[in-house]
Protein backbone atom coordinates (compact mmCIF):
# COMPACT_ATOMS: atom_id res chain seq x y z
CA UNK A 1 0.00 0.00 0.00
CA UNK A 2 1.22 3.49 -0.89
CA UNK A 3 2.30 5.57 2.10
CA UNK A 4 -0.22 8.37 2.57
CA UNK A 5 0.06 11.79 4.18
CA UNK A 6 -2.94 11.83 6.54
CA UNK A 7 -4.20 14.73 8.65
CA UNK A 8 -6.13 13.72 11.76
CA UNK A 9 -8.14 16.67 13.11
CA UNK A 10 -8.95 16.04 16.74
CA UNK A 11 -5.80 13.96 16.93
CA UNK A 12 -5.34 14.51 20.67
CA UNK A 13 -8.78 13.19 21.61
CA UNK A 14 -9.83 9.62 22.44
CA UNK A 15 -10.66 8.61 18.87
CA UNK A 16 -7.88 10.66 17.32
CA UNK A 17 -5.17 9.13 19.51
CA UNK A 18 -6.32 5.61 18.70
CA UNK A 19 -6.39 6.29 14.95
CA UNK A 20 -3.00 7.98 15.07
CA UNK A 21 -1.46 4.95 16.77
CA UNK A 22 -3.15 2.58 14.32
CA UNK A 23 -2.28 4.47 11.13
CA UNK A 24 1.20 5.82 11.88
CA UNK A 25 2.71 2.35 11.52
CA UNK A 26 2.26 2.56 7.74
CA UNK A 27 1.54 6.21 6.94
CA UNK A 28 2.73 9.75 7.64
CA UNK A 29 0.35 11.23 10.22
CA UNK A 30 -0.10 14.89 11.11
CA UNK A 31 -2.26 15.52 14.17
CA UNK A 32 -4.19 18.77 14.45
CA UNK A 33 -6.13 19.98 17.48
CA UNK A 34 -7.11 23.03 19.49
CA UNK A 35 -4.33 22.20 21.93
CA UNK A 36 -1.37 19.93 21.46
CA UNK A 37 -0.83 17.85 18.36
CA UNK A 38 1.60 18.64 15.55
CA UNK A 39 -0.33 21.73 14.54
CA UNK A 40 -3.04 23.82 16.20
CA UNK A 41 -6.40 24.48 14.54
CA UNK A 42 -9.71 25.95 15.62
CA UNK A 43 -12.27 24.43 13.28
CA UNK A 44 -14.80 27.15 14.10
CA UNK A 45 -12.49 29.61 12.32
CA UNK A 46 -12.03 29.52 8.54
CA UNK A 47 -8.85 31.55 8.94
CA UNK A 48 -7.43 28.93 11.32
CA UNK A 49 -8.38 26.10 8.95
CA UNK A 50 -6.78 27.88 5.98
CA UNK A 51 -3.60 28.48 7.98
CA UNK A 52 -3.47 24.79 8.92
CA UNK A 53 -3.60 23.73 5.28
CA UNK A 54 -1.02 26.34 4.25
CA UNK A 55 1.40 25.00 6.87
CA UNK A 56 0.81 21.36 5.96
CA UNK A 57 0.67 21.74 2.19
CA UNK A 58 -0.75 19.03 -0.05
CA UNK A 59 -2.04 15.83 1.59
CA UNK A 60 -3.73 12.55 0.71
CA UNK A 61 -6.42 12.15 3.36
CA UNK A 62 -8.09 14.11 6.11
CA UNK A 63 -9.83 12.42 9.04
CA UNK A 64 -11.96 14.48 11.41
CA UNK A 65 -12.83 13.21 14.87
CA UNK A 66 -13.63 16.75 16.06
CA UNK A 67 -16.78 18.76 16.42
CA UNK A 68 -18.15 20.33 19.61
CA UNK A 69 -21.90 20.31 20.25
CA UNK A 70 -24.15 21.38 23.12
CA UNK A 71 -25.55 18.76 25.50
CA UNK A 72 -28.55 19.87 27.53
CA UNK A 73 -32.33 19.79 27.92
CA UNK A 74 -34.59 20.92 25.11
CA UNK A 75 -36.74 23.30 27.16
CA UNK A 76 -33.82 25.63 27.97
CA UNK A 77 -32.01 25.37 24.63
CA UNK A 78 -31.05 28.80 23.29
CA UNK A 79 -29.82 30.10 19.96
CA UNK A 80 -26.35 30.64 21.41
CA UNK A 81 -26.15 27.07 22.73
CA UNK A 82 -27.48 25.61 19.49
CA UNK A 83 -24.81 27.44 17.52
CA UNK A 84 -22.14 25.39 19.33
CA UNK A 85 -23.03 22.44 17.12
CA UNK A 86 -23.72 24.58 14.04
CA UNK A 87 -20.35 26.33 14.18
CA UNK A 88 -18.44 23.34 15.60
CA UNK A 89 -19.49 19.93 14.38
CA UNK A 90 -21.45 21.15 11.36
CA UNK A 91 -19.67 24.13 9.75
CA UNK A 92 -16.33 23.24 11.32
CA UNK A 93 -16.24 19.93 9.46
CA UNK A 94 -17.86 21.29 6.31
CA UNK A 95 -15.20 24.00 6.14
CA UNK A 96 -12.46 21.40 6.52
CA UNK A 97 -13.70 20.06 3.18
CA UNK A 98 -14.62 23.33 1.43
CA UNK A 99 -11.15 24.73 2.12
CA UNK A 100 -9.30 21.41 2.01
CA UNK A 101 -10.46 20.59 -1.51
CA UNK A 102 -7.92 23.13 -2.77
CA UNK A 103 -5.02 21.36 -1.03
CA UNK A 104 -5.87 17.65 -1.28
CA UNK A 105 -4.10 15.46 -3.82
CA UNK A 106 -6.05 13.77 -6.64
CA UNK A 107 -7.75 10.55 -5.48
CA UNK A 108 -7.53 11.73 -1.88
CA UNK A 109 -10.27 11.38 0.73
CA UNK A 110 -12.11 13.22 3.46
CA UNK A 111 -13.62 11.34 6.40
CA UNK A 112 -15.90 13.23 8.79
CA UNK A 113 -17.46 12.15 12.09
CA UNK A 114 -21.18 12.11 12.80
CA UNK A 115 -23.04 9.69 15.05
CA UNK A 116 -26.11 7.52 15.55
CA UNK A 117 -27.97 10.50 17.03
CA UNK A 118 -28.77 11.57 13.46
CA UNK A 119 -31.25 8.68 13.15
CA UNK A 120 -31.60 7.52 16.77
CA UNK A 121 -32.09 10.67 18.91
CA UNK A 122 -31.67 10.66 22.67
CA UNK A 123 -32.68 13.09 25.40
CA UNK A 124 -30.45 16.18 25.74
CA UNK A 125 -28.82 15.72 22.33
CA UNK A 126 -31.03 17.77 19.98
CA UNK A 127 -28.06 19.92 18.99
CA UNK A 128 -25.86 16.94 18.13
CA UNK A 129 -28.70 15.21 16.24
CA UNK A 130 -29.21 18.26 14.04
CA UNK A 131 -25.49 18.78 13.41
CA UNK A 132 -24.96 15.10 12.56
CA UNK A 133 -27.86 15.11 10.12
CA UNK A 134 -26.54 18.22 8.37
CA UNK A 135 -23.04 16.78 8.02
CA UNK A 136 -24.40 13.54 6.59
CA UNK A 137 -26.46 15.45 4.03
CA UNK A 138 -23.36 17.42 3.07
CA UNK A 139 -21.31 14.23 2.63
CA UNK A 140 -23.86 12.70 0.26
CA UNK A 141 -24.09 15.88 -1.82
CA UNK A 142 -20.37 16.68 -1.88
CA UNK A 143 -19.58 13.16 -3.09
CA UNK A 144 -21.24 13.82 -6.46
CA UNK A 145 -19.40 17.11 -7.01
CA UNK A 146 -15.84 16.60 -5.77
CA UNK A 147 -13.55 16.11 -8.77
CA UNK A 148 -10.18 14.45 -9.40
CA UNK A 149 -11.29 11.16 -7.90
CA UNK A 150 -11.57 12.70 -4.42
CA UNK A 151 -13.82 10.74 -2.05
CA UNK A 152 -15.79 11.76 1.03
CA UNK A 153 -17.53 9.69 3.71
CA UNK A 154 -18.69 9.99 7.29
CA UNK A 155 -18.25 7.50 10.12
CA UNK A 156 -21.32 7.33 12.35
CA UNK A 157 -20.80 5.39 15.59
CA UNK A 158 -23.09 5.04 18.56
CA UNK A 159 -21.65 5.62 22.05
CA UNK A 160 -17.93 4.75 22.30
CA UNK A 161 -16.67 2.19 24.81
CA UNK A 162 -13.93 4.58 25.92
CA UNK A 163 -16.49 7.23 26.94
CA UNK A 164 -18.41 5.57 29.80
CA UNK A 165 -19.58 8.98 31.05
CA UNK A 166 -22.05 8.95 28.14
CA UNK A 167 -23.45 5.43 28.73
CA UNK A 168 -26.42 6.70 30.84
CA UNK A 169 -27.55 8.85 27.90
CA UNK A 170 -27.71 5.83 25.56
CA UNK A 171 -29.76 3.18 27.39
CA UNK A 172 -29.76 -0.15 25.62
CA UNK A 173 -27.10 0.78 23.07
CA UNK A 174 -24.13 -1.57 22.81
CA UNK A 175 -20.98 0.58 22.93
CA UNK A 176 -18.75 0.59 19.85
CA UNK A 177 -15.26 -0.75 20.52
CA UNK A 178 -12.23 1.26 19.48
CA UNK A 179 -11.31 -1.51 17.04
CA UNK A 180 -14.75 -1.34 15.40
CA UNK A 181 -14.38 2.41 15.15
CA UNK A 182 -10.92 2.02 13.63
CA UNK A 183 -12.23 -0.35 10.97
CA UNK A 184 -14.95 2.16 10.08
CA UNK A 185 -12.34 4.82 9.45
CA UNK A 186 -10.12 2.35 7.58
CA UNK A 187 -13.00 1.57 5.22
CA UNK A 188 -13.36 5.25 4.41
CA UNK A 189 -9.69 6.19 4.13
CA UNK A 190 -8.35 3.11 2.38
CA UNK A 191 -11.43 1.78 0.59
CA UNK A 192 -13.22 2.89 -2.57
CA UNK A 193 -16.53 4.13 -1.15
CA UNK A 194 -17.73 7.70 -1.42
CA UNK A 195 -20.85 9.48 -0.21
CA UNK A 196 -21.34 6.77 2.41
CA UNK A 197 -22.38 6.98 6.06
CA UNK A 198 -20.36 4.17 7.60
CA UNK A 199 -21.81 2.62 10.76
CA UNK A 200 -19.06 0.68 12.56
CA UNK A 201 -21.39 -1.58 14.54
Amino acid sequence: MKKLKIIIVGGTGTMGKHLTTAFEKEHDIITAANKGGDIQVDITSTVSIENMYKKIGTFDALVSTAGPTYVGPWNTLTDKEFRQGVEGKMMGQINLVLIGQHYINPKGSFTLITGALSHDPQLNFTNASAANGAVEGFVRAAAIELGNGIRINAVSPTVIESSPQYFPYFPGDIPVTMKQLEFGFRKSVFGANTGQIIKPY
